[in-house]
This record gives C-alpha cells, sequence and structure tokens, in this order.
C-alpha cells in the first residue's frame, strides 16, 4: 500500500500537469533549504536530499569532513563513522553523511512548505512559457474570468491567463464571465510580475487565421490571402488570389451562399468583410479596392520612396460610395493596396485639367492642340453649376477629355521613373557587388549607433549606403536621428572601406590555347521502303569479310528455316525482336544488300552436300560465344 507522502505526491503531479522529475526537484530543493535553516548549515557545505516514496520518509546527506575528535556536529564526523559509509576513508576526507535531523519530516513541512510551493509556480509558468511561445501566430480558445474597463483576463490552457486590452477588443464588443471566446496571441513576455500572454481579437492576423479555419483552399494554399485592411467591429477588406488555373478565389472564401464568410463575421461582431480578387496590374487592384463603387479611371503616379498616388476618377452618382462613410473606403482601399488614393467626381478632375493646361507653361503645346475641346469642356462645366442637366453625350466629352489629359500625365511620370530607374542601375553598376554583402554592422568605420538609425532607415547594407550617397546625400540628413555630426562621420567612413582586388589565376600558355573542335558529319540512314527495320539489342563488331566469289542464290527449304526459328528463340541471353518469316527470308536474299549501320553482322559461306547448294550462314555476337541463326 502507497504512504500518504506517495498518494500526495501524485495528487499534486495530476493537479499541476508538470513532469514527475521537476516536483521531485521542487521538493529535494525545498527540503535542502529546511535543513539549512533548521541546522543553520553553510551555503558552501554540499547537501543532499534522499525521498522514499513507499515509506514516506526523507533522508539528508550533509558532506562533513574526517576526523578523530568533533568540534562542530554540522561539518565534521568521527572516523569510526565515517569508515561505516565509506570504508577507505582517512583523516581529512570528505564523506556523505546521514545528517537528518530529529522530527525533520514535521520541521520540513512546515519551514519548506513555502518554498515548495514557489518552486512548482515556478515549473508551471516555464511550461507555460514553453507551451505558448509556440502558439504566437495562432487562435487559441479561452474563457473568460474577469472584465475591467481596461482589459478582460481570458483563462487558457495550463492553467495559464492571458490578458486582452481594451484596444484589441472589437469595439461595440462585450464580454461576461465564463463567455467561450476566441482571440489571437500576438505576444508572450515572461517578465518579473509573471507570464504575460497578449490577446488580441482586433488585430487583422485574427481575420487571417480565421479565413484559413473556414475555408480550406486558404489552409492547402490553393486560394492565396495577400493583403487585409481593417477597422475592427465595422469593416474589412481582404484581396484574394489563386494558384491554380480554373479556382474562383472569392466564391471560394463566400463559400456557397455565403454560408463561409458569414460564420467569419458573427466571430467578429457582425463585421462586415469585402473580399475581392488580386490583381498584378496595379490600376485594376485598385478600382476593385473602391468597390462597391464603379470606377471611370485609375491613373497612377509612383512619385519617389513611398510617395505613390493613385488619382480614381468616379461619376458623380459613385463619389459617396467610393469614398464611403467618414472616408471609410477609401482609408481601407489605401491600407489594402498601399497607394494613397485621391478620389475625385469626373467634373472635378476635368476643372483641375483646364487649370493646369492654362496655367502650366509645360503644357502650352498640349493646351493647343485640344483647344476647341477645352472651351466645349469648359462651356459644358458652367452649364453644370448653373443646375441644368447634361446630356450623355456631354457627360461622355468630358470623361474623355479627362481621360486623355491624365492618361498623358501618366506616360509622363512613367518616363521619367524609368529614367530614374536607369540612372539607379548605371550608379549601382558602378559599385563593387561585395558591398552589397556587407552588413553595415560590419563596418568598424561608422559608429555602432549611427549603423542602428541607417539601418532603421531601410539601408541594411554598405552598398545601399554608396548608392544614397550618389543619388541624394542630402536625404540622409533627414534620416531620424542623423545630425551633421553623424553625417560627417558616414562621409568620412565611405572612402576608407576597401575591398581587395580578386585574384588572378594565370594559365599557361599551352593550357590556354583553345582545343580546335571538328564537327562530325551525322550518319545518314538510308533505308528502303520495303524492308521493315529489325532493331537488334547487340554491341557492334567488325564485320568479316568473305573472299569475292560468285554466289548462286541460296534456296531455304521449309524446314531448314522452321529449325533456324527454334534455334534463334532457344537462346535466352540473345535479346531479339520476333521477326516474320518473309522478313527473315528477305534478309537472307539480300545479304550483303544491308544500309543500316547499325545491323552489325557476319556470315560464313557453306555448302550442303545433301542438297548440292551453297547459302549464306549469319552469325551474331552474344558475350563470348558466337551462335548460329
Amino acid at each position: 500500500m502507497k504512504s500518504e507522502f506517495a498518494l500526495a505526491f501524485n495528487e499534486i503531479l495530476e493537479d499541476k500537469g508538470l513532469p514527475k522529475e521537476v516536483i521531485i526537484e521542487a521538493i529535494k530543493a525545498a527540503m535542502v533549504s529546511a535543513y539549512r535553516k533548521s541546522v543553520g548549515a553553510s551555503a558552501a557545505q554540499d547537501v543532499q536530499v534522499d525521498i522514499d516514496f513507499d515509506k514516506g520518509t526523507i533522508a539528508v546527506f550533509a558532506q562533513k569532513e574526517v576526523t578523530d575528535s568533533i568540534f562542530d556536529e554540522r561539518t565534521e564526523v568521527l572516523l569510526e563513522d565515517a569508515r561505516k559509509v565509506d570504508p577507505n576513508c582517512e583523516l581529512g576526507d570528505l564523506v556523505m553523511v546521514e545528517s537528518t535531523p530529529e522530527n525533520f519530516g514535521r520541521i520540513a513541512a512546515q519551514t519548506a512548505r513555502q518554498g515548495i510551493q514557489q518552486k512548482i509556480r515556478d515549473a508551471e509558468r516555464a511550461a507555460q512559457f514553453e507551451f505558448f511561445s509556440k502558439q504566437v501566430g495562432e487562435v487559441t480558445n479561452g474563457v473568460v474570468q474577469a472584465v475591467n474597463p481596461r482589459q478582460a483576463t481570458i483563462g487558457l490552457d495550463l492553467k495559464a491567463e492571458g490578458i486582452m486590452l481594451r484596444k484589441d477588443m472589437i469595439s461595440g464588443e462585450r464580454f461576461r464571465i465564463h463567455d467561450r471566446i476566441r482571440a489571437y496571441v500576438y505576444e508572450v513576455k515572461d517578465s518579473p510580475k509573471g507570464l504575460e500572454i497578449m490577446l488580441s481579437r482586433a488585430h487583422r492576423n485574427f481575420l487571417r487565421r480565421l479565413l484559413e479555419t473556414e475555408v480550406p483552399e486558404i489552409y492547402h494554399g490553393i486560394v492565396e490571402i495577400r493583403s487585409i485592411a481593417r477597422e475592427p467591429g465595422q469593416r474589412a477588406k481582404v484581396a484574394v488570389s489563386a494558384t491554380q488555373m480554373g479556382i474562383d478565389p472569392v466564391g471560394a472564401c463566400v463559400g456557397q451562399r455565403g454560408v463561409r464568410i458569414q460564420a467569419i463575421v458573427r466571430e467578429l461582431h457582425n463585421e462586415k468583410i469585402d473580399v475581392i480578387e488580386w490583381s498584378p496590374d496595379t490600376a485594376v487592384y485598385i478600382s476593385k479596392a473602391i468597390s462597391p463603387a464603379r470606377v471611370a479611371g485609375v491613373y497612377l503616379n509612383y512619385g519617389t520612396g513611398e510617395n505613390k498616388t493613385a488619382t480614381v476618377v468616379v461619376a458623380e452618382d459613385q463619389l459617396s460610395l467610393a469614398i464611403g462613410r467618414e472616408g471609410q473606403n477609401a482609408r481601407l482601399a489605401a491600407k489594402l493596396t498601399g497607394w494613397r488614393i485621391d478620389i475625385m467626381s469626373i467634373p472635378e478632375a476635368a476643372h483641375r485639367a483646364l487649370v493646369q493646361l492654362r496655367e502650366n507653361p509645360e503644357l502650352a503645346e498640349y493646351a493647343q492642340s485640344e483647344a476647341e475641346t477645352m472651351a466645349k469642356v469648359d462651356e459644358l462645366l458652367q452649364k453644370k453649376e448653373e443646375g441644368r442637366p447634361l446630356g450623355l453625350d456631354d457627360n461622355t466629352l468630358i470623361a474623355r477629355f479627362v481621360d486623355r489629359f491624365e492618361r498623358r500625365g501618366e506616360e509622363e511620370r512613367k518616363l521619367i521613373e524609368d529614367e530614374r530607374a536607369m540612372e539607379i542601375k548605371r550608379l549601382r553598376d558602378e559599385i563593387d557587388p561585395r558591398a552589397f554583402e556587407l552588413n553595415l554592422l560590419d563596418v568598424p568605420e561608422i559608429k555602432e549607433h549611427i549603423t542602428i538609425l541607417l539601418q532603421a532607415a531601410g539601408l541594411d547594407t554598405f552598398g545601399d549606403l554608396m548608392l544614397q550617397t550618389m543619388l541624394d546625400p542630402d536625404a540622409i540628413l533627414a534620416y531620424e536621428g542623423i545630425g551633421p555630426k553623424s553625417f560627417e562621420n558616414i562621409m568620412e567612413a565611405i572612402p576608407l572601406v576597401t575591398f581587395p582586388e580578386p585574384e588572378v589565376v594565370e594559365v599557361p600558355e599551352s593550357e590556354a590555347e583553345p582545343v580546335a573542335e571538328v564537327a562530325l558529319e551525322p550518319e545518314v540512314e538510308v533505308e528502303t521502303p520495303q524492308e521493315p527495320e529489325v532493331e537488334l539489342d547487340l554491341p557492334e563488331e567488325p564485320e568479316e569479310l568473305p573472299e569475292e566469289e560468285p554466289e548462286p542464290e541460296p534456296v531455304v527449304e521449309e524446314d531448314e528455316e522452321e529449325k533456324s526459328f527454334a534455334e534463334l528463340f532457344s537462346l535466352e541471353s540473345t535479346k531479339i525482336k520476333p521477326v516474320r518469316e518473309d522478313d527473315e527470308e528477305h534478309l537472307l536474299m539480300t545479304g550483303g544488300k544491308k544500309k543500316k549501320a547499325k545491323k552489325k553482322r557476319s556470315y560464313t559461306i557453306e555448302y550442303d552436300p545433301d542438297e548440292d547448294q551453297t547459302f549464306k550462314q549469319f552469325k551474331y555476337r552474344d558475350e563470348d560465344d558466337w551462335e548460329n541463326w
């Protein structure tokens, strides 16, 4: 029967869910601490604890010096007592001797209780940290344990507690105690206050994980999520694309009658989700991102750096729909595409085009060619301002004028961008390629804090820094934290970084001479139409040419032919395709008139005295033996 100690130990194991070794080490450490406190032992003295679970006993062993007289029982032991443990010990040796105090079990239980509990809590926290560190970026389930105006406490697996701040909650969502919820784990920290597991339901990756759960095509990689823009609790836009032909990515995400997307909408507290198809064409992609509004035209201005602007022109009745309530649709479209989006109606775009054509001297030539159209458009815009309706043809005329003007500007901007890209490529070719493999942190000439600021600005390698100084060195001064002194250190350090010349291996002239290649003429095979191809898997042997003599036409009897076929098929090592009787007879009749060089065979002329005839006997090489056909 197990002791009460063993039963209590097993109960702790089941309750805490920790490995047996962890609990044992925690108890031993607590017992050692209790022994040191009870006898006043030094921390330098080696103390070990032995636990017998069956008997429920605890034994303490302390390291003591062997002496002939005892001055301190805590650190010394007599020679005769020490030899009971180690018969070979001598005076001055250190021996582990049992030193369990009387009533140590009760004393240890009182003294070590708090220590054991602390060790178990530390072991629990370590196990929780290891488990939830692997859960970062995943969705977990939990139960609401407490709610206050600042945060909610969520009970998780392994008796851990997660924290969901108010900013990580969906707006308008209210939790009650014991509600089961799903949340996204975005950070796990082991702070002095304890383990902190940060949860979120407002994170955009929470929507990504829900889509992977509800849509099998996304989980298996058939449909790919390209981008997500989200305003929690209100609206979200998701751009998807198919990795296989014939797959409708939007239909796969929405599901039959919207069953898949509706399950996610309910989980996100009725948040509206727009699923659009991603397109490699930026203009098409932006026009789809503005949906549900219909777009008349999208005109791109790449600008410099991250200043990419797209001008979206829509009809007047679609303007409010394109902008959305409080600009929500335009904001989400900009987040989704990564472009700054300007939305305007067709009359607004036409008015802006007229102003630029009249005031910009660089557009004077184009304005002269469009003078007649400009007059008509100006007249139509005045008519519209007076409140008079315009016809379909009038609106079409304005829309085409705007389209021509914006596309011309787009072409000019594209030419400027191409010239800039060519200049960047030219300067990049002038820089040693090894510079783009050298990390800025490995450049000792630049101070470390300056290197960190440069990498934060996007210059990761020494080659990137050199390229930026060649393009526009003043732009480095605009980086956050870079002042005149730092800029001076950068400019002084760049010339100091050099790269060794590559070693040139000299090749002897005899080896360097090129070897002339002789082009061999391909073999031309002449096939006789009447002769079918007979493939023989035989090694090539030099053909034995017999002496020339007149040969009468051989006559092969039926019995001889059948006999030679029987011999042929009895050869297991010879791999010859079956030959029809008429093919074989033709092969024997033609003899030396064969045309294909790959049919290497030899023959001899033999005389049959019984038939008084001569005939050819063909021979084929099979390994080391000759066999007759």
